[in-house]
């Protein structure tokens, strides 16, 4: 063949080829029930043509509105009323988080510590978003330590290291085929809970993840939540500036909860049991201020809770000194969710979870968190899953009605079809599975979050320095 036919028989095939591109449909072309998709002129423009999220923008934009450039009470209102990275308060009561402000200000007053409770998925493991939470608001409160964690466990923390020998077996409440679970239903705060038989030592230490804040890489006091005992029970914590101190009980059915005071920030403590005991989780805190406990359930929905001995999570939180509860959920749903009544009998669910803590807790308030933007591909493109729009509403509506704040996740990051954008950003905030977010991207989500809740502390300040009337009349919609 000589070398014009050659040139000719390039350029026909090429020819071809751009016919082809030209004339494909965006959505391919259907040949029974396969569809067969191919580089087209028409999907070209039509992607050029949508609006892509800027997530530099979204993010100036939401740190624009945090900067107060106004009249202060002008300021809140718009805050309360405009702003979409807000928390949105149950009948818009701006007073709703105030008896926790009141709470954590006293903690450090009275030498006590104030514990915010958050669960959450799989998007809150290795304490991410929970770590930001807790360094802004042991900034303004006071605080160190990792807050409450399990003592076995196979889901590792950013912010705490531990290790266990001896006769320890662990169930939870929810999980996959390689976890265990109880013949009852005493599970504790956790949504897990370690049967002690026998004795056995548990080892911790702070962490040394490159992650971590530096608020959680010293503790001054340890407490270990348990009930149950038997058989000589008795703990001792051992440490380089404590005296080993034992603490026995008898055998009981009630919730204990048993603290070691430091008389310096330590870096490592063993807890040394004997007997027999349940226990539901151990704490490592500071002396006064607020402990933020980070309970990431992978897989779940969040509506295991009513599932829980009520009277083991109400005697927990009672102990434990918890005042906020924050639930992070709905991201797991999303595969199942595929109509209108399906997301009705989910809210249902999760009205039953709010209402449970709620009588658990009478002295909490709640704080729901709906689910991040997440992708899913579409004919060759990654888009937001179908049906998310309406399940946050409709999450939103029912944390609303049932006297529960809301923190809008999936419009804070740009709404529907941001997701892919995050996991394109340089750094990545999401990875290549388009629902989790990056250590960099979780402190971004984190960060919002901690300053749209100490908005609402601020405007607690300002109230107390001006007349009530003059605020409710600066406030009335």
């Amino acid at each position: 063949m000589k070398t014009k036919q050659v040139l000719l028989f390039i350029v026909g095939v090429f020819a071809m080829l751009g016919v082809l591109w030209l004339a494909t449909p965006a959505d391919g072309v259907n040949l029974g029930p396969l569809n067969l998709r191919f580089s087209s002129y028409q999907r070209m423009v039509r992607d050029a043509g949508e609006a892509k999220v800027d997530v530099d923008s979204v993010l100036n934009a939401v740190e624009a509105r945090f900067r107060m450039e106004e009249d202060t009470l002008a300021h809140y209102r718009r805050f309360f009323y405009e702003n979409p990275d807000r928390i949105y308060l149950p009948e818009g009561d701006y007073h709703f988080f105030d008896p926790v402000f009141r709470q954590m200000e006293q903690a450090r007053q009275q030498g006590k510590t104030v514990r915010v409770l958050h669960y959450g998925d799989s998007q809150i493991e290795m304490d991410r978003i929970s770590q930001d939470l807790r360094e802004a608001l042991q900034a303004r409160f006071g605080g160190i330590g990792t807050g409450l964690f399990p003592a076995l466990g196979n889901v590792p923390s950013a912010s705490i290291s531990k290790s266990a020998s001896g006769g320890f077996v662990h169930y939870t409440m929810y999980g996959d085929s390689t976890t265990s679970r109880a013949g009852h239903n005493r599970y504790g705060p956790m949504a897990q809970v370690v049967q002690l038989t026998g004795g056995g030592t548990v080892n911790i230490r702070s962490t040394r993840n490159k992650t971590a804040r530096e608020g959680v890489k010293t503790f001054s006091t340890v407490s270990v939540l348990y009930g149950r005992t038997g058989g000589g029970f008795s703990v001792k914590a051992v440490s380089d500036t404590l005296k080993p101190k034992t603490i026995t009980r008898s055998a009981e059915d009630g919730t204990t909860l048993v603290t070691w005071q430091f008389s310096r920030p330590v870096q490592k403590v063993n807890l040394v049991f004997q007997g027999n005991a349940e226990i539901y989780g151990i704490s490592a805190d500071g002396d006064a201020g607020v402990a933020v406990d980070n309970v990431p359930l992978r897989g779940c929905s969040g509506t295991i809770f009513t599932r829980i001995s009520p009277t083991l999570m109400a005697g927990s939180l009672e102990l434990l000194d918890v005042d906020l509860i924050v639930l992070q959920f709905g991201g797991n749903y999303m595969p199942v969710a595929r109509s209108t009544k399906v997301i009705e009998q989910y809210q249902e669910q999760i009205a039953k979870q709010i209402q449970y803590f709620h009588q658990a807790a009478p002295q909490a308030r709640i704080l729901f968190i709906g689910p991040s933007d997440m992708g899913k591909s579409v004919n060759g493109r990654i888009v937001t899953w179908p049906r998310l729009p309406e399940l946050v509403d409709s999450l939103k509506a029912t944390a609303l009605r049932n006297d529960a704040a809301y923190w809008d996740l999936f419009r804070m990051m740009g709404g529907e079809n941001s997701m892919a954008q995050w996991v394109k950003h340089n750094p990545a905030y999401a990875g290549p599975d388009y629902i989790h977010f990056t250590p960099a991207g979780a402190q971004k989500v984190g960060d919002a979050l901690s300053r749209s809740l100490l908005t609402y502390y601020d405007f607690y300040l300002l109230g107390k320095t001006l007349p009530q009337e003059r605020i409710r009349q600066a406030m009335l919609p």
